[in-house]
């Protein structure tokens, strides 16, 4: 049978101290040194863990961010989750991942259901960042967003979105395309989106016809997406919102025996790893996924421990020029 574990009282009765007392000196309150080390070497010897419920009850912190992502079917958002997993562990946090699968409705019951397990903060890439009940929400917890701004967060960070999408449709134009199609995550309950407006309005300035079509981040679904554009041949070029879509393009391209770059050009907007190695090296738009992930975690982090000044961190992006965007075939 497993050992059953210590208790403080067994601490105390080893140690000739009070429960209180033990309990002050595991947390470094209120006593000496030596009555430190004293303590915390017979909670070694006893095999004492602190409970983590009573701590939490006692402390009304629970060492738990919830980070809520939009959809980790996108690989990118996947890395962004590994690197805030481990970059809260650093911090002696620990992350609560859940995934709103791209539903704006699970979106809302699982912001809601992080904030009645009493996290310490909380992350979220949101996928209705106008949605009307994330004011409310962010009264009761700490909410840092990633990617587009959320009324009454404690910190922000936020993309350049503006500055992404003129680098893209920029490249795109002086490779003489000017029928881009747009291929979205973004759905038509969200149609206010910052990167889908920008678009819109940057293909206007740039003299581009922009056809939207919305598609999910799993292969399957944007392959079958894409299959319906590049089937209409009315784009040279197309745009992903996310390198996952992207490969559902590669992936529909080679079902009907077309060539990229030779046919069609493709643009991704993350620059996942996974994008270098395809052929050819996807070209996309860079945010620098380590940086957000420190600033991210830093502003959860002192948010979470009281800090009441909101904090706003832009996100500057980089094109990453490969070998899947040329010059438009005549």
């Amino acid at each position: 049978m497993p050992r059953k574990r210590a208790t403080i009282r067994e601490v105390a009765q080893a140690t000739g101290l009070s429960p209180a007392a033990v309990s002050y000196a595991l947390r470094g309150l209120q006593v000496s040194e030596e009555t430190m080390e004293r303590v915390r070497a017979a909670a070694a010897e006893l095999g004492y863990e602190a409970d983590p419920i009573a701590r939490a009850l006692a402390s009304g912190r629970t060492g738990m961010i919830g980070l809520l992502c939009g959809s980790l079917e996108d690989l990118w958002q996947q890395s962004l989750a590994v690197g805030i997993s481990r970059g809260l562990f650093d911090k002696d946090r620990y992350a609560l991942i859940l995934d709103a699968v791209g539903d704006p409705a699970r979106e809302r019951s699982l912001a809601q259901q992080l904030r009645d397990q009493r996290v310490d903060g909380m992350i979220v890439q949101p996928i209705d960042p106008a949605a009307e009940f994330w004011p409310g929400l962010c009264e009761s917890v700490p909410v840092v967003s990633i990617g587009d701004s959320i009324s009454g967060t404690a910190g922000e960070v936020v993309f350049d979105n503006r500055r992404g999408v003129t680098l893209a449709l920029e490249h795109l134009q002086t490779h003489g395309h000017r029928r881009v199609a747009l291929l979205t995550p973004t759905r038509a309950s969200t149609p206010d989106r910052p990167a889908d407006v920008y678009v819109i309005a940057e293909g206007e300035r740039l003299g581009l016809d922009i056809e939207v079509a919305t598609a999910p981040h799993d292969l399957a679904g944007a392959t079958a997406v894409a299959r319906d554009v590049l089937s209409d041949r009315r784009a040279s070029a197309i745009f992903c919102f996310a390198d996952s879509i992207a490969y559902g393009v590669y992936a529909a391209a080679a079902d009907l025996g077309l060539s990229i770059p030779g046919d069609i050009s493709v643009m991704g907007y993350d620059d996942h790893p996974m994008s270098g190695l395809l052929t050819p090296g996807l070209t996309t738009v860079d945010w620098d996924i380590d940086g957000i992930v420190r600033a991210a975690v830093r502003l959860v982090v002192a948010a979470a421990d009281g800090a009441t000044r909101r904090r706003r961190v832009v996100q500057q992006p980089t094109l990453h020029p490969r070998a899947s965007v040329a010059p438009c075939p005549t």
